[in-house]
This record gives C-alpha cells, structure tokens and sequence, in this order.
C-alpha cells in the first residue's frame, strides 16, 4: 500500500509539475513579449528620431543626398505654398527654393530637444521639430521654421512620406 501511494504521489508531482510548466510557459510568454514590444517601441522612436537628426545634418552640410535619403519614393513635401510630389519634386525645391540650401548661406541647423515630438503605432508615426537656423559667422539667429511629418516604416527603415513645413511652436 506504501509503495502505491508514493506512486500515487509522483504522479501527481510530474502531473502538477507539467501543468505548472505549461502555465508558466503560456504565462510567461506575456511578459517577454511585453518586454520585446517596449524594446521594439523604443527602438522605433529611435530610428524616427534619427530623421530630425539627419533633417538637420543635412541641411547644416547642405548634402542633398542625406536630405533624399529620408523621403519616401513617393512622399510629398509642402512648404510655404510650394507642393512637392515625389522625391525629384522635393530635390528640387531644397536645391532652388530652400534658403537652407543657398551657397551664400553659412546656416547651422538644430532643434531644441524638448521641442521634437514623435508618436509610433506599428509601422507608422508622426514626428514634429522646429529648425532653428543660426548665422555661422554671427550667431544670429536667421529663420526659425518647423515641420510636421507622417513618417513610416517601409522595407524595414523609417522614411517620411509627408513633410508639411509649419509655424514654430512659441512655448515650451
């Protein structure tokens, strides 16, 4: 009788042990997929954010092939009344309407961080910052513009495919 109750009782061990398991292993999956969808999120910011950063790398080096390289094939680009339809519309207007981009211009571009917002879900967002633009030689302060940006994830990189340019904000 002894030994069957021990059996009894390993079985129901193992038994318990493996529904334990299971639990945790459906259970626990949450978390970790929680977890990797917080990492994957911040990952995304990141990359978004990158964009401003490149946005104003661009324009201060004046590289047109950086700016390029942030639009969609098929974005669109309005600013100031100008509508730009895909990227050799949008080439075009940083290469002969953007005062940015002017050779006499000795412009540095920058935003104030606590000026840039951005929003992700899935593979699309939202990103806004202000260009501040400063005399190299004078520190003046030269143009003070902002931009409002539908951005997506295409092909696995962020791209935007709407720029808007739009009134700096004034307050913080």
């Amino acid at each position: 009788m002894r030994t069957l109750l021990i059996a009894a009782a390993a079985v129901i061990a193992v038994a318990g042990g493996m529904l334990v398991g299971a639990l945790a292993a459906s259970g626990g999956s949450s978390p970790s997929s929680a977890s990797e969808q917080q990492r994957q999120r911040y990952a995304d910011l990141w990359e978004i954010d990158l964009l401003e950063k490149n946005f104003h790398k661009a324009t201060t080096r004046k590289n047109i092939d950086l700016m390029m390289s942030l639009y969609a094939p098929n974005a669109t680009f309005t600013f100031a009344g100008t509508i730009a339809e895909g990227k050799k519309a949008i080439r075009q207007f940083w290469l002969t309407k953007s005062k940015a981009f002017l050779p006499s211009n000795r412009w540095i571009s920058e935003t104030p961080a606590y000026k840039v917002r951005i929003t992700v879900n899935g593979d699309n967002g939202t990103l806004y910052f202000e260009c501040h633009y400063l005399d190299a030689k004078t520190s003046k302060m030269e143009a003070v513009t902002a931009a409002e940006a539908d951005v997506a994830r295409i092909n696995g990189r962020w791209l935007i495919t709407n720029l808007a340019g739009a009134s700096a904000t004034l307050t913080p």
